[in-house]
């Protein structure tokens, strides 16, 4: 990828992958989408999101293989036909892939990227609050582990950029859905009083991922709704941003072997 593009990479030192995740910097749409938008669902010029998606693909040195995300636990171990021109992607969270030839692609707009390499394998997961609530971390590093012939210890993570702990408001549902781990939810009303607890995604992921024995865990920090470039505007995309009229976009977490 040009050295100028402000992405995020991985601090792991693993010559074996190649693995990045966009910001709003380095693409070709317009207006609101400007510049880097992967996303086909936010009424951006598709052929913008085509062009967008190339520069995704060339930067990674394979097709990055995006597939439709429901917010689910489900795994897909990527193949040469889902590469194919007009492939039809079945819906899940999480991909992976043990060929160089295939790139693993994960789109979000506040929810949590995760990333991971094994000594033969990489791969990546979409984990909103719905998907850490249904294990899709946990089953991921268990396909990954089994396509790749590896251990849990043998595979690295890195969670990229999402929506931050001050910013993330939720309801009791939410907290219901993570008993044991009350402590990283912060509880504030908001003005009319209602319960509302503040989220924190990224330690929530974290204490998936550190449960499960994995060789590193690395990244966060960054708040897709509130993180902002030198000038003032917004460094990423955010789905909650989007509600307050800010820019409308996606922006994917890629990863392939070399």
């Amino acid at each position: 990828m040009p050295n100028d593009l402000d992405w995020l990479r991985p601090d792991w030192n693993l010559p074996h992958v190649h693995a990045f995740m966009t910001t709003r910097t380095g693409g070709v749409s317009r207006g609101l989408h400007t510049s880097m938008n992967v996303g086909r669902a936010v009424d951006d010029d598709p052929l913008a999101v085509a062009e967008n998606r190339a520069r995704v693909s060339a930067s990674l040195g394979a097709p990055a293989l995006f597939m439709p995300q429901v917010h689910g636990a489900s795994v897909i171990h990527l193949r040469p036909e889902h590469a194919a021109p007009n492939a039809q992607m079945p819906p899940a969270d999480a991909s992976l892939s043990i060929s160089p030839t295939l790139g693993v692609a994960i789109q979000v707009a506040d929810c949590l990227p995760v990333l991971f390499a094994a000594p033969g394998g990489v791969a990546g997961a979409h984990a909103g609050w719905r998907g850490l609530a249904a294990g899709v971390l946990e089953n991921t590093v268990a396909a990954l582990c089994k396509a790749a012939g590896c251990r849990p210890n043998e595979i690295h993570a890195w969670m990229g950029a999402c929506i931050g702990a001050e910013a993330f408001e939720v309801g009791s549902e939410v907290r219901d859905a993570f008993r044991g781990d009350e402590g990283l939810f912060i509880y504030r009303a908001n003005a009319a009083g209602e319960p509302r607890w503040r989220a924190d995604l990224t330690g929530l992921a974290r204490r998936r991922l550190q449960g499960l024995g994995l060789a590193s865990v690395s990244g966060g920090g960054w708040c897709t709704l509130t993180d902002k470039n030198p000038d003032g505007t917004s460094r990423f995309f955010s789905f909650r941003g989007e509600r307050l009229g800010g820019p409308r976009g996606r922006m994917v977490a890629a990863i392939r072997l070399l």
